[in-house]
C-alpha cells in the first residue's frame, strides 16, 4: 500500500508523527507532502525535528496568500504529483486549505482520499476551517473520525456508509510526549521574567475573528493583561502582524510574550501552568489531555467532550465580564471530575493504517 500524506499547518505535523511512525512499523509506502502552507520555521520546520518525523519527501513552498491563492496554488503543484504517484489513499489532515486542496486534486483524478479527523463541526459558517472540513468530508472516500459525537455529525449528513471511528491520533502523540517531558524532567520554555516555580497561564490567539478587528483584539488583549499572575502568550505569526496593522503592543501588564514552541515545550510549558487561554482547536483538546482547565476565547467548539465538568470553558467575551469574574475563570482550580477518554487510549494510529490497509485497493 502507498500513502501519500498531505500536511502544511502546525497542527498537522503534530497528526502526522504517529501516523508516520505507525507506517514505519509496516511494510507499507508512505511519502509527505509538505504545502509550506505555514512557512514560518517556527511554525513548521521545528515540528519535523521536535517530533523525530521524516522530513518531507515534497516541499511544495506555497506560502502565505489569500485563501483562494494559496489554495489554488497547492492545486496547481498537487495535481502532478498525485498523477505520477498514483497513490491507494492520499490522506489529508484536519481542516485547513492543504486538507481542501489535496482532496479536490486527488478526487478529480480518481485518487482515493481518506480523512483523519472527519465529523468535526462547530457549526460556524464564519470559520474558514468548517467550510474545509465539510466540504472535505463529502468529497472524501473514507472518513476517519475521531469520536462517537463525530460520527454523529457525519451519520446527520448521510455520510455514515464512509465513517469509521478510530481514535484520535493528538491522544496518541500527546501522551507519549506528556510521558517523556515528565519522566526527563524537561523545564517549561517561558519568556523573560517568568518564574517557572510560580502560577502562570499559557495563551494562544490567532484566529480571524480574534484578530482582524482592531477594537476586538485590543478588548482581547486588555483582558489577558489585566489579569493577576503572568500570561505566557505564544505569539502565532499572524497574531504578531496583526497586532503591528493595528499598532497594538502585544507585551503590557501581564502578558509575556513567547514564540510558538515544538511540541516537547509546548507540553513542559503546559503542563509547568495553572490553565490555558486560547482560541485553537488543538491547544483545548491538549489542555484536556494534559489536565489542565481551559478558558476558550470562541462562542464554540468542535471538542465539545472538552466542556464536561469544566474542564473547558468558553469564554467569547471576556472584556464583558467584570474584572474578578474573569480572574476567576481563568484561575479556577482543576475540576474533581477525572476527564475520561473520549478521544480514545493512546493507539489511534495504528487504527487508522489498519483501517487504510483493509479498504484500499491493489496498488
Amino acid at each position: 500500500m502507498k500513502v501519500i500524506s498531505v500536511v502544511g499547518a502546525r497542527p498537522q505535523l503534530v497528526k502526522l508523527a504517529p501516523i508516520a511512525a505507525a507506517i514505519g512499523r509496516t511494510d507499507h509506502q508512505h511519502l509527505i507532502v509538505h504545502t509550506g502552507q505555514h512557512y514560518d520555521a517556527d511554525m513548521s520546520d521545528v515540528f519535523f525535528d521536535g517530533l523525530q518525523i521524516p522530513a518531507p519527501d515534497i516541499h511544495l513552498g506555497v506560502g502565505s496568500g489569500s485563501h483562494g491563492a494559496q489554495t489554488g496554488a497547492m492545486l496547481a503543484d498537487l495535481d502532478p504529483i498525485f498523477d505520477r504517484e498514483r497513490p491507494d489513499w492520499v490522506l489529508v489532515y484536519g481542516d485547513t486549505n492543504s486538507t481542501i486542496a489535496a482532496t479536490l486534486a486527488a478526487v478529480k483524478l480518481h485518487v482515493p482520499v481518506a480523512h483523519l479527523e472527519a465529523g468535526l463541526r462547530s457549526f460556524n459558517r464564519r470559520m474558514p476551517e468548517e467550510h474545509n472540513r465539510v466540504l472535505t468530508d463529502h468529497a472524501a472516500d473514507l472518513l476517519l473520525a475521531p469520536t462517537e459525537v463525530a460520527m454523529g455529525h457525519l451519520a446527520d449528513e448521510n455520510l455514515a456508509d464512509r465513517a469509521v471511528l478510530v481514535g484520535d491520533v493528538m491522544v496518541d502523540v500527546c501522551l507519549q510526549v506528556r510521558d517523556a517531558v515528565r519522566s526527563t524532567g524537561r523545564a517549561p520554555t517561558l519568556p523573560h521574567g517568568v518564574d517557572a516555580a510560580a502560577p502562570y497561564v499559557v495563551a494562544t490567539l490567532h484566529r480571524p475573528d480574534n484578530t482582524d478587528d482592531p477594537a476586538r483584539l485590543h478588548a482581547l488583549l486588555d483582558a489577558l493583561a489585566g489579569l493577576s499572575l503572568p500570561v505566557v502568550l505564544l505569539a502565532h505569526p499572524r497574531l504578531v502582524a496583526k497586532a503591528r496593522e493595528h499598532g497594538l503592543e502585544l507585551e503590557r501588564g501581564a502578558i509575556r510574550v513567547g514564540p510558538p514552541l515544538a511540541y516537547a515545550d509546548m507540553v513542559a510549558t503546559v503542563l509547568g501552568g495553572t490553565g490555558v487561554l486560547t482560541d485553537s482547536g488543538g491547544l483545548q483538546k491538549e489542555a484536556f489531555l494534559l489536565e489542565r482547565p481551559c478558558t476558550t476565547i470562541r462562542p464554540e467548539t468542535e471538542w465539545v467532550e472538552t466542556l464536561d465538568d469544566g474542564w473547558n470553558v468558553l469564554a467569547p467575551d471576556p472584556h464583558l465580564l467584570s474584572a474578578e469574574e474573569w480572574a476567576g475563570l481563568v484561575t479556577r482550580p482543576r475540576p474533581t471530575a477525572a476527564p475520561g477518554e473520549p478521544y480514545g487510549d493512546g493507539h489511534a494510529a495504528d487504527e487508522v493504517v489498519r483501517v487504510l490497509a483493509a479498504r484500499g485497493r491493489a496498488s
